[in-house]
C-alpha cells in the first residue's frame, strides 16, 4: 500500500474547500488529527474560533485506508460524513498513487525486457544465452543461486547447461520426472515453492534452500527445459516475481533456440566440410540431407570402381626430398579428385600414390560407368595442365575400371571403420589399373557394354585382350579407352 500523507491530504484548497462546505450549514467544529495526534486542521466550519475549546469533543472517530486508521476527526455534528469522506480521499489518492507506482513499474519492466533482448540478439551459443539470463535475473530477484538445464533427448536427461551461485557439486543431471524441475518441465508451467524442504518432489542435496521459482523453456507446445532461481535465506517469493521470471523464460527459450540452431549449422557446416574431402559436392548434401538412395549401411549394390596410380613412382621418389614428394602428391591429388568430384564419383582411399574411387556409393548415379570413363579421361588430361612442371613431365598414370555388383558399406572394427567396398569387381580394377600404361585407361567388358550403345563421340572403344582373374574360370574381356590428349 502507497503511503498518503493525511497532511497534504487536506491542506490541498480543492480537499479544504469541499470539507468546508460540508459543515458549512452548521455552527459545529472539527479538527484533524493525524494517527499520533497531533492536531493538522482545527476549528473548522467556525471562522471566528468563537467556539474553539470551549468543550471536549463529544466525537473522535478514525479516517480509514483500506483497514489501516491514518487519522482522527474530532467534534460534533458532522463528524461521521467528514472522517468518511476524507477516507473517501485518502483512497482516492492512494489509487491515483498505486496506478503511477505501477505505470512506472511497467515501464521499467518494458524497458529492462527491451534491454534483455538486445543484449541476446548477440549471443550465438546456448552457454553465453544461459550466463545472460541468470545475470540478469539476479538484478532484479533476489537469488542465492540460479541455473538453465535443457533436455538431452539422446540420454533422457535434464543437463545442467549453466550453474551460478552458492553450488559446489558437480553439474546436477536428472530424470524429467525426477525432482521439482523434472515435474515442472514435464508438467511445462512455471511455480514458486518457498518453504522448499517441505515440498515432497524436492531431491535434496548439500544447499538446503529455502525458496526457489522455476519455470519451463516452452518452445510452441514442448519444453526444451528449465530456469530455476533459488535462495537459502527466509525469502519468499511473490506472484509478480513469477510473472517477471516467467517474461525472462519465455525470451531466454527463443534466444536459446536459435544458439542451438546455430551451433547445430557449426556441426553440420564441419560435418559437410569433413566429408567433402572424401565425397563428391552432390553426394555431401545428399548424405547430410539423408535424401533417399543414400545409406551408409552395408548392402549388397552395383557399383563402378576405378583406380589410378601412378606410373614408376618409387623410381622418382628417389630423386626427390621427401617434403617435395609429399608436396607433389598434394597438389596431384587435389586436382585429379576435384575431377572425380566434378563427375558425382566418390574417393574410396589413397594407397600411397593409388587413388581408388567409386561412381554409384553411397547415392545411386544413373550412367554411372560413364561418369567413371569421363572422370578418367578428364584426369589425364588435367595431368597435362597442372602449374607444376615436374608434376607434368614425371607424373604418369593408368586407370582402370570395372563395373558390377560389390558389397558396399562401413566395414571394420568397433574401433576404426571404413566406407568402402569388397568384391570380384574391387580387384578387377585394381588389376586392371596395373596393366595399364601412363596415359592409357583400361575397362571391363561390364563397362563397355554400359556405354558402348551411347554412342558418344568424345571418346571410343579398342579390344585390348583378356585377363585371367585368380579364382574365376572365365577370362576378363578388356577394352581400351581410346580419347583425344
Amino acid at each position: 500500500m502507497q503511503k498518503i500523507s493525511l497532511k497534504k491530504l487536506i491542506a490541498r484548497d480543492d480537499a479544504l474547500d469541499l470539507l468546508q462546505a460540508l459543515i458549512a450549514d452548521t455552527k459545529s467544529t472539527i479538527s484533524i488529527e493525524d494517527i499520533k495526534g497531533k492536531v493538522l486542521l482545527k476549528d473548522l466550519g467556525d471562522p471566528d474560533g468563537s467556539t474553539s475549546c470551549k468543550i471536549p469533543p463529544p466525537l473522535r472517530l478514525p479516517v480509514m485506508l483500506d483497514e489501516e486508521v491514518i487519522g482522527w476527526v474530532c467534534g460534533e455534528g458532522k463528524v461521521s460524513a467528514v472522517a468518511n469522506f476524507i477516507s473517501y480521499l485518502a483512497q482516492r489518492e492512494n489509487e491515483r498513487k498505486t496506478l503511477a507506482s505501477e505505470a512506472l513499474d511497467k515501464y521499467r519492466e518494458i524497458n529492462f525486457l527491451y534491454g534483455f533482448a538486445e543484449k541476446m540478439s548477440t549471443c550465438l551459443d546456448a552457454k553465453g544465452v544461459a550466463r545472460l539470463v541468470l545475470e540478469e535475473t539476479a538484478l532484479l530477484i533476489p537469488l542465492t543461486s540460479a541455473s538453465v538445464m535443457l533436455y538431452n533427448e539422446q540420454t533422457d536427461l535434464l543437463e545442467v547447461v549453466l550453474g551460478v551461485g552458492e553450488s559446489n557439486e558437480p553439474k546436477l543431471s536428472m530424470h524429467p520426472n525426477e525432482g521439482i524441475a523434472g515435474h515442472i518441465f514435464r508438467s511445462g508451467k512455471p511455480e514458486i515453492v518457498n518453504n522448499v524442504s517441505a515440498d515432497p518432489r524436492y531431491k535434496p542435496h548439500s544447499l538446503q534452500l529455502y525458496s526457489l521459482i522455476c519455470a519451463p523453456l516452452m518452445a510452441k507446445d514442448r519444453a526444451i527445459g528449465v530456469i530455476n532461481i533459488s535462495n537459502t535465506l527466509n525469502v519468499n517469493y511473490t506472484s509478480q516475481d513469477l510473472k517477471l521470471f516467467s517474461v525472462l523464460a519465455i525470451q531466454a527459450t527463443s534466444a536459446i533456440e536459435n544458439a542451438l540452431l546455430h551451433e547445430n549449422r557449426l556441426r553440420q557446416l564441419q560435418i559437410k566440410n569433413n566429408l567433402g574431402r572424401y565425397l563428391s559436392p552432390q553426394v555431401v548434401e545428399a548424405v547430410i540431407n539423408a535424401k533417399e538412395g543414400v545409406s551408409l549401411n552395408t548392402s549388397k549394390r552395383r557399383i563402378t570402381m576405378l583406380f589410378s596410380d601412378i606410373r614408376n613412382f618409387s623410381t622418382k621418389c628417389e630423386e626427390l626430398h621427401p617434403e617435395e614428394i609429399v608436396s607433389y602428391l598434394n597438389e596431384y591429388f587435389t586436382h585429379l579428385v576435384s575431377v572425380i568430384f566434378e563427375h558425382h564419383g566418390t574417393v574410396n582411399k589413397f594407397v600411397g600414390d593409388m587413388i581408388v574411387a567409386m561412381f554409384g556409393a553411397p547415392s545411386d548415379l544413373e550412367n554411372q560407368e560413364l561418369c567413371a570413363i569421363l572422370a578418367a579421361i578428364n584426369m589425364q588430361r588435367c595431368l597435362n595442365t597442372i602449374p607444376a612442371p615436374w608434376i607434368r613431365v614425371n607424373f604418369g598414370t593408368g586407370i582402370g575400371i570395372s563395373s558390377g555388383e560389390a558389397v558396399v558399406g562401413n566395414i571394420g572394427s568397433s574401433q576404426h571403420m571404413d566406407y568402402t567396398a569388397i568384391g570380384d569387381e574391387v580387384n578387377i580394377a585394381s588389376r586392371l589399373q596395373g596393366l595399364a600404361r601412363s596415359g592409357q585407361i583400361l575397362v571391363t567388358r561390364s563397362v563397355y557394354d554400359a556405354v558402348a550403345p551411347m554412342k558418344t563421340e568424345s571418346f571410343s572403344f579398342m579390344e585390348f585382350g583378356t585377363l585371367q582373374v585368380k579364382g574365376k574360370r572365365n577370362t576378363v574381356e578388356i577394352f581400351e579407352v581410346i580419347y583425344a590428349d
